[in-house]
Order: C-alpha cells, then structure tokens, then sequence
C-alpha cells in the first residue's frame, strides 16, 4: 500500500467546495473526510492507509471538537461500478463455477469497501469524542483497507476485479440513517450490521474449503480475525455512551433497533466471537432465545 503522507492539495479541489483553514490541513479528521470522498478504490484504500500510518508516526493533529462540513465532497466517494441494486436482486450462482466464486468474494469485497467508508465516516462525521475514539476508528478504516486490498487481488488472480458484479447498499444505508446521533451510529453498525458479518465468517470460510479454495479461506480467517476487534470497538464505544447517557445497554439498544428499524438478529449466531468482541453474557443469552424459538 501507499505509503506517502496525504494531503488536500494532492485532490482536485471539488466545484463549489469551501475554502480550507491552513490549520486543519493536516488533521485527522478533515483528511478522513478527505479519503471518504475518494471514488477510486485502490486509491482510497492506500490513502486510508497512509492516514494511519501519520497517525502512528505523530505526523498529524487531531482536532475533536470542530464541527465539519462536508461542502462540495461527494459522500461516500465510489467508483461507477458496481451497479447497486436491491438485495434481493444481487444474484447468486454456483460455488460450484469459477464464477460463484468470484461473485462471493466479490460481495465480501463490496462489503469491505463499504466498512472503510464506514469507519471513515465515523471519524469525521461525529465531534466531541475522546481522542481514542477517533484513533480507534482509523485502525479499523486500515484494517478494512486492507481486508479489501487481500479481496479485489485474489480476484484478480481469478480474472476478476471488483464492479464485475452487482451490489447492494444496505450497509450505507444503516450509515446514512444513524448520521444524526454516534449512540445509534455505535449500536447498529458495527454491533448489529458487522456484527452479522461474525455470523457468516465460518459458513463463508467452509465454502471456499469445499471448493479447494485455500487462499479465500485464509483471507477469511484475516477477516475474522480483526472484524472481532472492529466489533468490540463498536461495543466499548456503546457502552462509554450509554454510560455518559445514564442508558441501560440493553434497553437501550432494543429501543434503536426499533427506532431505526434494524435488521432482525437472525441465527445462526458465532456466539465465541460475539463473546470475544466483548457481547455481554445478557445480549448472548437474547441471541439463544432466538435460535430456542426456532
């Protein structure tokens, strides 16, 4: 990935955009806003990258309290392809053909191209957080980077890249809906829509195997690995707010799966990464009254 230190002027400057203040030139959050709006997505994912890598150096500020406004910036930045449809037109084909599998690891990469957005999002997006929220969510645009990066190049080791096939955006559109308030942006992002993508890992995983795919199931296991980690930071933020709030976590979520009209938690469930991304035992215990109702 790109390396090199990113800076507006390296963007064409969008019709109609505001003047920037010299001051947030290189601030965390106005660059995350910045990368957001980029449409070409290698381009997104090394400069998503290379935000981080500021980050870790110390070679950018952080401004928490400033208001951002996102005049003249198209968000979220993305490429003419994939065509976006409703979910239940995304086709399926066969694990069985090249092509079923490619249109798989293409979902998976749509999705990954949408997490970067996503954690992107919530940094710019949302003011007045405590400084780790903010460092805690560009580890996980790099880290969803990346996890795109491993996607579109095994596709293309398949003769595929990402836009071959259609898409929906149905992540985007939770994003989109929580944009008034980080309490809900927390509970039904990563903790119910990221959440799902803990569920699906070992049946995903278990296909590619089946087809002798070893390489996708690795990547598979990378995912895991670190969207365990994406999910706890969702919940530890969750539970910072609901504590500032006076809110009981699990009232409280309930009432915004409500509010927001949330997918249905559905089984099955990976109960030990949903423990381990920091799921309290009460939340655990809703889940098997689910599966106990079936």
């Amino acid at each position: 990935m790109m390396n090199a230190p990113f800076y507006p002027s390296s963007l064409p400057i969008a019709k109609n955009m505001q003047p920037v203040q010299p001051s947030i030139i290189n601030e965390l959050r106005f660059q995350s806003l910045l990368v957001l709006g980029l449409s070409v997505p290698a381009e997104k994912a090394a400069q998503t990258d290379a935000l981080y890598r500021q980050l870790l150096d110390g070679t950018i500020i952080l401004d928490r309290q400033t208001n951002l406004h996102p005049e003249g910036i198209v968000i979220p930045g993305r490429p003419a392809r994939p065509e976006l449809v409703p979910p239940l037109q995304v086709r399926r084909r066969s694990m069985a053909t090249t092509e079923g599998r490619a249109a798989l690891l293409h979902a998976l990469c749509h999705i990954e191209f949408n997490a970067i957005n996503l954690a992107l999002d919530a940094i710019w997006r949302f003011a007045g957080m405590p400084d780790q929220y903010y460092r805690d969510w560009l580890k996980v645009a790099a880290e969803e980077a990346l996890h795109f990066s491993l996607l579109q190049q095994h596709l293309q080791s398949m003769g595929y890249a990402y836009g071959d096939f259609t898409g929906h955006d149905t992540l985007w559109e939770m994003v989109a809906k929580t944009s008034d308030d980080v309490l809900a942006r927390m509970a039904l992002v990563p903790r119910t829509m990221e959440a799902r993508g803990l569920d699906a890992a070992p049946s995903t995983r278990s296909k590619l195997l089946q087809v002798g795919d070893a390489a996708g199931a690795a990547i598979i296991d990378v995912i895991l690995r670190d969207e365990i980690g994406h999910v706890a930071t969702g919940n530890r933020w969750f539970a910072y707010l609901c504590e500032q709030r006076d809110l009981d976590p699990v009232s409280c979520y309930a009432d915004l799966t409500v509010r927001y009209r949330a997918p249905k938690l559905r089984a099955p469930f990976n109960l030990e990464a949903r423990r381990a991304a920091g799921f309290s035992e009460r939340e655990l215990q809703i889940l098997l009254d689910i599966i106990d109702a079936k």
